[in-house]
């Protein structure tokens, strides 16, 4: 089983693609879409998986602890009112 914030990023992920492509006025074939888009759902896969067994918790605790590393991260860069 996957936890469903991974299985739901697979949309969110297509639409960034959508809007990166109408950022850029440019149409990727289907093919591509689907090629960007398994090299970055098995990327997440692989970083929640590792997460879980480093610190062996459930696989959606292990999502969220990504998550929550990944905002703190972007916050330290930023600053948090940026």
């Amino acid at each position: 089983m996957i936890p469903d914030i991974l299985c739901n990023a697979g949309g969110v992920i297509v639409s960034y693609f959508e809007w990166v492509q109408n950022r850029m006025g440019y149409y990727w074939p289907v093919e591509r879409i689907n090629s960007e888009l398994e090299v970055a759902m098995n990327s997440a896969f692989d970083s929640v998986y590792d997460t879980y067994l480093q610190y062996n918790c459930p696989m959606r605790v292990a999502a969220f602890v990504i998550a929550i590393h990944r905002v703190s991260v972007a916050s330290e860069i930023r600053g948090l009112y940026a």
